[in-house]
């Protein structure tokens, strides 16, 4: 007989294979299950795992009168995207993004920021809940910090999560040339479910034209770097792990678009924002999560064994220096074209007949020849579409990296996740080593 209990029971029971389906339920995966259901019985000790900020460092701190004192100089720098591609930038500390801003629940901190710019600066605490006159809204709660001042932000924080901080003075230019950073507060009573390795990044866009040396605030959509902690792939870290760990992500949006982080290989639950760290009633899986502008997200799952790819889901943010706006050349037999356009605008480089990636082995030639490979130059000079010849300068290639395969062919927002059976530290193990028979191959 069919009542309602009888189908809220079935209804359950779906839902519940539905869920073990979308986790690693199978074979190889019992030791990473066990390892999980065990760190949801033990409740951390109060204390907290240190933030690992990819590409970055944390800011240290004095304690005076039992405040944690930190000091921010906001200064201009000179930045590199990746090797090949530096720019004049603004930051904090000679970096952009910022050093993390890390602390506990219930601390009492002094943020000196010190203003090194030619130009009058602010801070905004992005999602802290604090004075309104430590809020760092220029002519709004606080006068400008002027060139050469210093000016203390000092409050109780009353909160845990996942936090940001960047100017509110002339921010459409300040945010675009790289002034922001990550505010990391620890909850004072532990973790309910441990955190084995926590990392953080900040998400970021510019417009860097190919040949100059300043991003350009002035573009709203059109950009030509995507960033990972102001760094594109290959130069982006690494984010390792050891089987079975629990990792956690915490992701900040401070660009112009909203990006839909994925993950190959796992689903991972998403289960904070700037709001703090979720109950877990409301933990969601997701393979792919949008990180909107000027919000946080932070992700975990257990780490299975492997090379998985991390990035953002929107192609053309996972290329650098794209070029917008020009004819499709797919299909079309250019043989000829491109040495008449090359004679009025020497450099040029067109698209490949039958798609980007033969533009980009033909740049990443060009690269090679600049390194003295003296062997490439002749091979460079008799290829069509322009090859041979080098790309404007500060400029990097569209699609970029090399894997243990061959081309990766990402830039941008993208890196890999490294998990390892035996791991120590943080170091790059290098390339995954897939048990024999694992590798998809040709036939």
């Amino acid at each position: 007989m069919i009542t309602r209990r009888n189908i809220l029971s079935l209804t359950s029971g779906f839902l519940g294979l539905g869920l073990m389906a979308r986790a690693r339920g199978q074979t190889k995966d019992k030791d990473n299950a066990s390892t999980y259901k065990q760190s949801m019985k033990e409740k951390q000790r109060p204390g907290y795992t240190p933030v690992k900020t990819l590409n970055g460092k944390t800011l240290p701190f004095k304690m005076k009168n039992g405040v944690k004192e930190f000091h921010l100089i906001a200064e201009e720098i000179e930045h590199e995207f990746a090797p090949g591609s530096k720019a004049k930038c603004w930051g904090y500390n000679g970096t952009t993004p910022g050093p993390t801003i890390e602390a506990v629940e219930g601390d009492r901190i002094r943020i000196l920021v010190t203003n090194k710019l030619q130009e009058h600066t602010t801070i905004h605490w992005h999602g802290i809940l604090l004075p309104s006159g430590m809020d760092g809204v220029g002519g709004l709660s606080q006068p400008h910090i002027k060139p050469g001042e210093t000016y203390a932000y000092e409050f109780t924080l009353n909160q845990h999560g996942s936090y940001m901080y960047h100017p509110h003075a002339d921010e459409m230019v300040q945010l675009a040339v790289g002034m922001m950073g990550m505010f990391i507060i620890h909850p004072k009573d532990g973790e309910e479910v441990p955190i084995d390795r926590d990392y953080c990044f900040l998400i970021h866009n510019w417009a860097l034209h190919p040949g100059t040396y300043r991003p350009d605030p002035s573009i709203m959509t059109d950009f030509d770097l995507w960033t990972f902690n102001s760094k594109v792939f290959p130069a982006i870290d690494s984010i390792v792990a050891q089987t079975g760990e629990r990792v956690r992500i915490r992701m900040g949006n401070l660009s112009m678009w909203n990006h839909p982080i994925h993950i190959h290989g796992h689903t991972y639950w998403v289960t904070g924002s700037d709001g703090g760290r979720w109950a877990q009633s409301l933990w969601r899986p997701e393979t792919t999560e949008i990180v909107g502008v000027g919000q946080t997200r932070d992700i975990e799952f257990i780490a299975y064994p492997g090379d998985w790819a991390f990035h953002c889901h929107m192609s053309h943010h996972t290329m650098n220096a794209m070029g917008h706006g020009i004819a499709n050349p797919l299909g079309v037999d250019q043989t000829g074209v491109v040495n008449k356009i090359q004679s009025l605008l020497p450099g040029y480089v067109s698209m490949g007949e039958n798609g980007m990636a033969e533009h980009s082995e033909h740049l990443a030639m060009a690269n090679m020849s600049e390194s003295n490979m003296e062997g490439m130059k002749g091979m460079q000079h008799g290829m069509q579409h322009g090859a041979g010849f080098e790309g404007p300068r500060n400029t990097l290639p569209m699609m970029t990296g090399q894997g243990q395969f061959g081309p990766l062919e990402m830039g941008g927002m993208f890196t890999v996740v490294k998990i390892r059976d035996q791991l120590v530290g943080y170091e790059d193990p290098g390339w995954y080593q897939n048990p024999p028979g694992t590798v998809a191959k040709r036939v």
